[in-house]
């Protein structure tokens, strides 16, 4: 059955392993993680559990901020007994009988040596050239060339006189959902309420990070 947390990207640091290997890790912070709903097969179709992490401020009269919850997503922490949050994630292939709606998801729901899938949202590079957005190559850089880092052909004159969908080209890069497989938990700090992941993960520092038990790597 699948498990899964939500959290926040810390940063990157390094552990020593057992027999003295050293590890480059990702620090995830997952505390505040909180069953906010069980959805069953009777009533919503399928079965899973709505996940909240991080308090949002409660509803403020006149405010647009989204700093705020606005009314029904408070009304909706409020049934959990809990406050607004401000990451909500369903997990699906879950045991839901094991859950109750206000109960705490906490870090120790993984162990080390699991084997996890972690998604995140790439950090956003702007808008960027053909070269960098897609690791084509430049032209000469000598010898009286004019082209140097320009796309170059992307697309023919008489037939079929038009680009083709999907042609690389600049323009915006990064800013998107990313999910790294087959990650390894090699540590479950409880009293900090950290996992410490081997290797990197999607997203900036203090990026939100979703964390489910790896679906091709536990089969």
């Amino acid at each position: 059955m699948t498990k899964g947390i939500l959290g926040r990207k810390i940063g990157m640091t390094q552990v020593f392993g057992e027999n003295g290997d050293l590890i480059p890790v990702t620090v995830v912070e997952a505390s505040q993680n909180v069953v906010l709903q069980k959805k069953s097969e009777e009533i919503d179709g399928y079965n899973a559990i709505q996940v909240g992490y991080e308090d949002k401020q409660a509803y403020k009269k006149d405010s647009r901020s989204s700093k705020y919850a606005n009314k029904p997503a408070e009304g909706h922490a409020k049934k959990a007994g809990t406050a607004p949050k401000r990451f909500i994630r369903e997990f699906r292939n879950v045991n839901v009988d094991e859950y109750e709606v206000g109960q705490e998801v906490s870090v120790d729901t993984f162990e080390a040596g699991d084997v996890i899938d972690v998604t995140g949202v790439s950090k956003g590079k702007g808008f960027q050239g053909a070269i960098k957005r897609h690791n084509q190559a430049r032209g000469p850089m000598s010898h009286g060339s004019h082209f140097h880092r320009a796309p170059g052909s992307v697309g023919m004159a008489s037939d079929a006189s038009r680009v083709f969908k999907g042609q690389k080209m600049p323009g915006r890069m990064g800013g998107n959902t990313v999910t790294v497989q087959n990650l390894e938990v090699v540590q479950i700090d409880t009293e900090n309420n950290v996992i410490l992941v081997k290797g990197n993960v999607p997203g900036p520092k203090k990026g939100f990070v979703e964390i489910i038990s790896s679906i091709k790597g536990n089969k």
